[in-house]
């Protein structure tokens, strides 16, 4: 079988993503971590109740077979980091666009006025729109992490890889005049996952853990038929884990 991400035809410099539904058990640590490393807000439940939540990777849970033996498959989904990304050519003031350098979906906060096309034409339906200042106790001050923006109202907010870490790898990386490492760069989701079902690096090299793993005869892209050239792909699990997508 071709590697996952060999129809995308030109792969240089590109991190992409590997999670592995057979190791995957819903326990959310992933969307804690995810939290706390990018200063997402915790909206509460009134907000989320009218369907306003905020994190950036949520568990998809899925049901097989027949009471009795009824067994639960978990699917973590977060931004697909597409290729050719639906969300980048609705919007009118160039907010979400795609890095030259890792080829992933930016969104610059700054431009963005909250148009919300970007969410409406993402098929995969990560993008969470900013319905509030959320000001937090000032016990919490310490829990914000410098390295990332505190969002405004208003605007439009996703997964970024944890762009901040890969910039940090990179600069260490370059003051030390080596490449990084395999490994070396750690998503928080990743980091975080008690069950190592999150593997992250770069697809450019096909000795890199993440290479390897999409090469696995489990692997698929969530709605691949869209065309959207995904940089994540999941690992079918066993009967009790979920569809293909």
């Amino acid at each position: 079988m071709p590697t996952s991400f060999e129809q995308d035809s030109n792969p240089t410099g590109k991190w992409g993503m590997v999670i592995d539904q057979d190791l995957c058990m819903g326990c959310q640590a992933c969307v804690t971590a995810c939290a706390m490393e990018n200063n997402v807000a915790f909206v509460g439940e009134e907000d989320a109740g009218y369907g306003r939540g905020m994190a950036w990777i949520r568990i998809e849970r899925f049901w097989n077979g027949t009471y009795p033996a009824v067994s639960t498959g978990y699917q973590p989904m977060l931004c697909q980091q597409c290729g050719h990304a639906p969300c980048e050519p609705v919007c009118p003031v160039y907010a979400s666009v795609h890095s030259e350098s890792e080829q992933t979906n930016v969104q610059v906060y700054n431009r963005c006025v909250g148009t919300r096309y970007c969410a409406n034409n993402c098929p995969y339906q990560v993008r969470e729109f900013n319905w509030r200042d959320f000001v937090r106790p000032a016990t919490f001050d310490n829990q914000l992490n410098p390295d990332v923006t505190v969002r405004r109202r208003g605007i439009m907010e996703k997964c970024t890889f944890c762009i901040q870490r890969i910039r940090r790898v990179e600069d260490e990386a370059h003051s030390e005049n080596r490449s990084v490492r395999d490994g070396e760069v750690q998503p928080a989701c990743a980091q975080a996952c008690p069950a190592y079902a999150i593997t992250f690096g770069r697809i450019d090299d096909p000795n890199s853990a993440v290479s390897q793993l999409a090469d696995s005869s489990r692997n698929y892209k969530m709605l691949d038929e869209l065309g959207t050239l995904p940089r994540v792909t999941y690992l079918k699990g066993g009967a009790s884990h979920g569809g293909s997508g």
